[in-house]
C-alpha cells in the first residue's frame, strides 16, 4: 500500500504540488503517493487528526489554511512557524506528535541564491505584508538583510516589521506605505513582490515599470502565473536580474519532503515538472 502525503486548501483544484511532489517520489523510486484535498477552514482540525489517523506520512497547507493551523491545540509549531504565525507542512511523528513548520521563507531564500545573491546586508524591499511577506521577512531578517516591508495599508507593513524587530534578528527592519516606493528602489538591491499583483487573470498589474528599477537590482516574483509576470518584464528590460516565483513554490516543497522523508528531493525534476504544468 502506498504512503499517501496531501496538500489542504480551499480552492485546491491550481495547485501543482501534486505533479511536482509524485514526480519526485516516482523518480526515487518511493512508494508513496500525493493528492489534493479541498479542506474548509472550520473543518482543518478534523482534517489533520483523520489524516494522522488513516498514517498518511505528511502534509502541506495552502490558502486559507496556513494561520488556522496555529489556532490549533494539538499542533506542536517550530519555533520559526510560531514567529510567522503561519504553518505550511505538517509532519506527523513516529511517537505521536504533530509537529508545524514553515518552510516558505527557506524557499524563498534559496531562490535568491541561486540567482547569486549575497542575503547579509543586502537591502530588500519587500512588498506586500501577507503570510509569504511574513515567511520571508523574518527569515531575510534572521539571514541579516536590510528590509524594507511596503504595503498599500501602511499600518500593516509597520506592523509587520514591529513583530520581526521584535524576534531580535541580526537584520534591520522598517515599514512604509507604497508612495516611498519608487525613493527605496533607487538604493535597493533586491525588490521581492509578495503581492497579487500581476497574477492571473489581471496579468496587466504591476508594482514598478522599468523607468523605477536599475540594471543592479534584483527583481523576485512570488507569482508564478503566469510564468513571466509584468514585473519581470520590466524587470528584464531595465537590466535587473529576476527570479521567478516558480523557484519558491519548489524549493519550499523541497523542504517539505525533506521534513517527511528525510531524503533529499531531485529538485531540478521537481522545476522541470512544474514549469512543464504551467506551460500545459
Amino acid at each position: 500500500m502506498k504512503l499517501v502525503f496531501g496538500v489542504f486548501g480551499d480552492p485546491i483544484g491550481h495547485s501543482l504540488s501534486p505533479a511536482m511532489h509524485n514526480a519526485a517520489f516516482s523518480a526515487l523510486g518511493m512508494n508513496c503517493v500525493y493528492h489534493a484535498f479541498r479542506v474548509r477552514p472550520e473543518k482543518l482540525g478534523k482534517a489533520i487528526l483523520g489524516a494522522e489517523a488513516m498514517g498518511f506520512g505528511g502534509l502541506n497547507l495552502t490558502v486559507p489554511l496556513k494561520e488556522e493551523a496555529l489556532k490549533l491545540d494539538f499542533i506542536k509549531p517550530d519555533p520559526l512557524a510560531k514567529r510567522i504565525g503561519a504553518v505550511n507542512t505538517v509532519v506527523f511523528g513516529k511517537t505521536g506528535e504533530i509537529r508545524g513548520h514553515n518552510t516558505d521563507g527557506l524557499g524563498a531564500r534559496q531562490a535568491l541564491r541561486d540567482a547569486a545573491v549575497e542575503i547579509e546586508g543586502s537591502r530588500v524591499v519587500v512588498a506586500g505584508a501577507g503570510g509569504a511577506a511574513r515567511a520571508i521577512a523574518f527569515q531575510l531578517a534572521a539571514d541579516g538583510a536590510k528590509i524594507t516591508v511596503i504595503n498599500r495599508t501602511e499600518e500593516r507593513a509597520i506592523e509587520l516589521a514591529t513583530d520581526v524587530a521584535a524576534a531580535a534578528l541580526p537584520g534591520k527592519i522598517s515599514g512604509t506605505g507604497l508612495s516611498g516606493l519608487k525613493e527605496l528602489l533607487r538604493d535597493a538591491d533586491v525588490l521581492i513582490n509578495t503581492t497579487t499583483l500581476g497574477m492571473h487573470p489581471n496579468t496587466d498589474a504591476t508594482i514598478a515599470t522599468a523607468e523605477e528599477l536599475h540594471s543592479d537590482l534584483t527583481v523576485f516574483d512570488i507569482v508564478y502565473n503566469p510564468l513571466e509576470t509584468r514585473l519581470l518584464k520590466e524587470a528584464k528590460a531595465a537590466g535587473a536580474k529576476t527570479v521567478s516565483g516558480v523557484l519558491m513554490l519548489v524549493y519550499q516543497g523541497a523542504e517539505a519532503f525533506k521534513l517527511w522523508t528525510g531524503v533529499e528531493p531531485p529538485v531540478e525534476l521537481m522545476k522541470k515538472t512544474v514549469l512543464e504544468a504551467l506551460q500545459a
